[in-house]
């Protein structure tokens, strides 16, 4: 029975002994980095001085944390998926979040047409007779 290893040690591979049973384990290939994402860490004053390149970064899908002398106060972090564009929007499903108001029955895209409220030879005639009128 061959010796087991306790531990695994990163070594070169011209630096392996032939035949020791520790070389299944010697770790030959390394990933370049890290598998997780990248977060940047920005202080206050930083922040302060390039906004819109931090807000940049933001919008394209990374995620920022603020600190304040080393310790995290905040998270700037992309919109999440369905968020509106605009700030009526959100500011508007955060009522609808709330229950204040209730979301509409029919989306923008599927506004039935409106009908007219009275014909147009209609309008025009009354319209013509308060001009008259003055």
């Amino acid at each position: 029975m061959q010796a087991q290893c306790r531990r695994v040690r990163a070594r070169p591979i011209a630096d392996s002994r032939p035949g020791h049973p520790c070389d299944e384990h010697a770790l030959d290939k390394v990933a370049p980095g890290s598998y997780f994402p990248a977060m940047r860490a920005v202080g206050l004053k930083v922040l302060k001085n390039k906004l819109s390149e931090y807000v940049r970064l933001v919008a394209a899908g990374e995620t920022v944390l603020v600190t304040d002398r080393d310790v995290v106060v905040a998270e700037l972090i992309p919109p999440r998926e369905g968020r509106g564009e605009r700030v009526d929007d959100a500011h508007l499903a955060e009522l609808v979040r709330e229950g204040v108001v209730d979301p509409p029955a029919i989306g923008r895209s599927n506004t039935p047409p409106r009908r007219p409220t009275a014909p147009l030879a209609e309008l025009l005639r009354g319209l013509s007779g308060d001009r008259e009128d003055r």
